[in-house]
Parts: structure tokens; C-alpha cells; sequence
């Protein structure tokens, strides 16, 4: 979606940037402050910041009424996330939110030891170092995982029970993610003795360019694999992957809204909403070692049929009861 300079200054108003509420007025407010730090754009996180500020809600707090978020977004370069997590800790808020992956969560821990933070990632967060233990965080910091990282060699047995000839699939990942190489998937794929080409993207353009590649190496299918930057592009990535003819699957179910084929794993939404319910009680004065950083208690499977049509697909009928949502 395109945005004139006006209509994207209204839109990330409406999404309750710093245009909605300046740092001058929110000193004479007696409400609290979220600083909500973010590695992507705001237009495609919408769904997400709605379904934040429901788990606000849920606690007992509403945007603009008895709490008030300064929004920071890194806009897809994520070289300016410790610019961003420095300013917004510096503008002492009561809570912070990192939303959009590792990357933000990195940053948020390098700017702040004391500031207590709730983190969105879709890993592993003692692998990434932030915190100690699922159950009982310690430092600063809490938040919700729904873990689709860990979810690649799962994807990779969907793909090849949709496609059990394809001898070549390609996986598309972000190198400048915190846990970018695919060893598990590769491993899985050793194990199947399947031929897996790793393909690299880290801006739009990339992307782009990965697909040619695609196309260059008569790869036969496509993992791929959670990223913010990703997720900010589904509907380019979707619409490459359908114009090239390329089956993919993809790690949220918001792929498959956007005409993707096949997607497997947790809400997304559903892990933003969690954040804020955890953002509103530690508003209410919980500590994060207190809070257990929350897991996905259900990955899906939406398999999409008018998308599986247009690629002259025809899905198993063993994968197709086994789905949570069929698309039509």
C-alpha cells in the first residue's frame, strides 16, 4: 500500500505515534508512558498495535485515556534500533515494548537494565541471551515468544508431504537477524537427504532479487522463515512466490490472508495482545521476573485452495484434513 507524505503522517497518528501525542503534552499528563520500540513500518503491524492495545485494554488501560505510547519505528533498518530504544529510555517511560523480533529485543536490552520490558519475538529468548529462564525471567525484562523459528523443520516436512517430488527447495531468510542461519532446517533436511538453497534478503530490493534467483536455480519450492522485515513484505513476498510459481510456505497465518499457500504456526496477534496484557501489569506495578515469558499453546495450519488452485496444485487430502483453516 502507498502512502502520500500527508495520508502516512494521518495514518501513523491514527496508530498513535508521537504526532498524537508530543513528549511536551504527555509531561503534563498524570498518566503513564509506553515507550514502544519497533524494527518495521507502522501499516503493516496494524492488525498487531490493535490487538496490542486490546491486551491494554484487557488490563485495564486505553491509549490516550489513562495511559499514553510513544512510538518509535525503525522503518526496516534496523541499524537505528539503539538510536531509538536510546531515545525512548531516555524519555523515561514507565514500561517499555519491543515489538518486531529479536532485533528490537537486542536493542531494548542494550539501552536499559532497569526499565522493565516486555518483548514480541518469534525465537528462542535465552538463546538470544535475554533472559535466564522461561519461568522466572531475570533483570528488566519478560515478554511472549510463539517460537516460529524453531518451527523451520516442521515446515519442511508440510512442504515435502504437499510436494514429495520436489528435489530442490530454497528457504529465504534475513542474515541481520540475531539467529539468521537455518541449522536446523539444514540439519532436518540432511536427515531427508533434501537439497535446501539458502537465499538472503535484507531490504526490498533483495527480495526481489531472491526470487530471481529462484528462478535461476529452478528451485521447486520455498521456506520462509519468520522476520519482521518479512512480515513488513508479505504481500510482495506472496505475490513473487505466485508469479513465479514457486509453492511456499509461510510462518503466520497472515500470509495466507495475503493469497499465500500454505502457513504454519502461532498467532501473531494473539502474542501482541499477550505483550499487552504484560505491559499493562507491570503498569500496575508486577515485576518481570514475575511474569513467565508466555509460549503459543497452538500452532496452526491454513492451507490456501484458490491460491493452491492458480498454481495447478492439488493439496493431499491427509494435509487438508489436518488443516485448522481452509481458505476457498
Amino acid at each position: 500500500m502507498q502512502f502520500d507524505s500527508l495520508k502516512r503522517r494521518d495514518f501513523i497518528t491514527l496508530l498513535g505515534g508521537t504526532a498524537a501525542w508530543p513528549l511536551a503534552a504527555w509531561a503534563q499528563q498524570t498518566i503513564p508512558v509506553i515507550g514502544y520500540l519497533h524494527s518495521a513500518s507502522p501499516e503493516p503491524y496494524a492488525a498487531m498495535m490493535v490487538a496490542f492495545r486490546q491486551g491494554l485494554a484487557e488490563a485495564g488501560y486505553l491509549d490516550g485515556s489513562n495511559v499514553a505510547i510513544d512510538y518509535r519505528w525503525a522503518e526496516g533498518q534496523f541499524n537505528r534500533l539503539p538510536m531509538l530504544a536510546a531515545e525512548l529510555v531516555a524519555s523515561r517511560p514507565a514500561v517499555l515494548v519491543a515489538g518486531g523480533g529479536d532485533v528490537s529485543a537486542a536493542a531494548a536490552k542494550a539501552a536499559t537494565t532497569s526499565t522493565p520490558t516486555v518483548f514480541t519475538i518469534g525465537g528462542d529468548p535465552v538463546g538470544y541471551g535475554l533472559v535466564t529462564n522461561l519461568a522466572r525471567p531475570s533483570g528488566n525484562m519478560t515478554g511472549v515468544t510463539f517460537f516460529t523459528i524453531a518451527l523451520g523443520p516442521k515446515r519442511l516436512e508440510l512442504l515435502r508431504e504437499l510436494l514429495p517430488k520436489a528435489a530442490r527447495i530454497a528457504m529465504l531468510l534475513n542474515p541481520k537477524s540475531l539467529n539468521p542461519d537455518a541449522k536446523e532446517v539444514q540439519d532436518a533436511a540432511r536427515t531427508l537427504q533434501q537439497s535446501v538453497h539458502v537465499l538472503e534478503a535484507t531490504s526490498e530490493s533483495e527480495i526481489d532479487a531472491a526470487f530471481r534467483s529462484v528462478t535461476q536455480e529452478r528451485d521447486e519450492a520455498l521456506i520462509v522463515v519468520s522476520n519482521p522485515l518479512f512480515t513488513s513484505r508479505r504481500d510482495q513476498i506472496v505475490t513473487l512466490a505466485n508469479y513465479h510459481r514457486v509453492p511456499a510456505i509461510y510462518p503466520l497465518r497472515e500470509y495466507a490472508a495475503s493469497g499465500g499457500l500454505v502457513t504454519y504456526g502461532a498467532s501473531i496477534k494473539d502474542a501482541y495482545r499477550q505483550s499487552g496484557v504484560y505491559a499493562g501489569r507491570l503498569l500496575n506495578g508486577a515485576k518481570p521476573a514475575d511474569l513467565p515469558v508466555m509460549q503459543p499453546a497452538k500452532f496452526e495450519l491454513v492451507i490456501n485452495l484458490k491460491t493452491a488452485k492458480a498454481l495447478g496444485l492439488e493439496i493431499p487430502p491427509t494435509l487438508l484434513a489436518r488443516a485448522d483453516e481452509v481458505i476457498e
